[in-house]
């Protein structure tokens, strides 16, 4: 019997998320005219037929499947944020994303942490792990801004490569606050963290990256063509590769490893980058696809407003304030005006990387997890709806300040 059931259950899965494939197929095209976004339809739907609504769907939030498809997802995700970097940073406006990274995602995550101290009885650990999981943005939710040629392409670059590059910028801090409250891991010393997980994976990513870039022939292999689909495979069976490596004792972090070994990948073997970012996209899509499924089916109202006004007060305090606060400060001293501040501000929606960290964290055992988990959820899902309500506005807004401001007498 229990084995039937099982089976049922993994039945009705298979059948509900081969269904929502399909269905995003279909409206791909209409969701790119609106509001919607396929994120918005699958984690709607999610939601739906999860235990928040007809309870078709149903995951134990701290179950294997939970976190092999968080922990596959942010392989796939942090492999290609890493490959993108050598395409962007080697353009000439650095220094606006290098702003963002390094000064407001650590403010943002510090202001989030303040705020949710003050709201809540969480602790100073819990509302830093909050703090991290909310830094981090998602140009899935803005697609209109930064595929929109007509807005000034400072600006796209600027918002495109800061979210491509803050999921693994993000990921060492989020690591590090969910091991310091995760019970399994008594006597958590956080430079033991630094030295062991961090570097080591740091260290791994590099040698892996490096022999990676050489192994792989640039034309010729075995008397044969090298096909830019066999790059494709090679670079997904790397990014699993030095996942599994860098877990085996002296057990460092997988995940960091990958990040970093994409990197060193994509700067040496241009032509690898390009092979994975066009055949292994779908690959990709349907990971995520299917983390915005698991993550809708965990949610429930009573759940996402278990801390009451608190935690909405925490998501407008992350959307309004934290954010764009956080920005015009990095930005200070550099030549953008208040209204290019004002709309990179705005527009650093919580997304993929939230979601999938936030599923980690959930199924840690945390104590506090499924608060933090909560909360987090509330901030994606008000950010799915307000960012896929303003970008289509706030680019067509932006692009026509800027042509009016690039007009013949404006300037002068």
């Amino acid at each position: 019997m229990i084995a039937a059931a099982g089976t049922d259950a993994f039945n009705d899965t298979v059948v509900v998320l081969g269904g929502l494939l399909v269905l995003g197929a279909v409206i791909a095209g209409l969701a790119r005219r609106s509001f919607l976004s396929l994120t918005a339809v699958f984690v709607v739907a999610g939601f739906v037929l999860g235990d928040g609504g007809v309870k078709v769907l149903h995951f134990g939030a701290g179950s294997g499947f939970v976190s092999a498809l968080a922990t596959v997802a942010l392989i796939l995700i942090l492999f290609r944020d890493g490959l993108e970097v050598e395409a962007e940073m080697l353009q000439t406006h650095w220094r606006l994303p290098f702003r963002k990274l390094v000064l407001a995602m650590p403010l943002t995550c510090v202001l989030v942490a303040l705020a949710t101290k003050a709201l809540t009885d969480l602790g100073w650990t819990e509302s830093f792990l909050l703090g991290a999981l909310l830094s981090p943005t998602d140009p899935v939710l803005s697609s209109s801004v930064v595929t929109n040629p007509r807005v000034p392409r400072i600006i796209r670059h600027s918002l495109n490569l800061e979210s491509g590059l803050n999921d693994g910028l993000a990921l060492p801090a989020v690591l590090a606050f969910a091991s310091a409250l995760d019970p399994s891991q008594t006597g958590f010393v956080w430079w033991k963290f630094v030295l062991q997980d961090v570097a080591v994976g740091f260290a791994t990513g590099l040698i892996v990256g490096y022999v990676a870039s050489v192994a792989m022939p640039r034309s010729v292999a075995l008397r044969s063509e090298v096909s830019p689909k066999q790059k494709a495979l090679f670079a997904v069976g790397v990014a699993f590769a030095t996942y599994g490596l860098a877990v085996l004792p002296p057990n460092g972090n997988g995940l960091i490893a990958v990040f970093v070994c994409a990197i060193v990948l994509g700067i040496r073997r241009p032509d690898i980058r390009g092979a994975f970012e066009t055949r292994a996209e779908d690959l990709l899509e349907i990971v995520k696809l299917g983390i915005f499924v698991v993550f809708g089916s965990l949610l429930t109202f009573g759940g996402l407003f278990s801390d009451g006004w608190a935690a909405v007060a925490i998501v407008a305090f992350t959307l309004l304030a934290a954010r764009p606060v956080a920005v015009f400060a990095a930005l200070l001293g550099t030549r953008t005006d208040a209204a290019t501040r004002a709309f990179m501000g705005w527009f650093g929606p919580k997304g993929v990387a939230t979601m999938t960290f936030s599923l980690l964290v959930l199924s840690q055992g945390i104590r506090a997890g499924d608060r933090v988990f909560e909360i987090a959820s509330l901030a994606v899902l008000t950010s799915i709806i307000a960012h896929g309500l303003t970008d289509h506005a706030g680019a067509e807004w932006i692009a026509e300040r800027t042509e009016r401001a690039e007009a013949p007498g404006v300037a002068a």
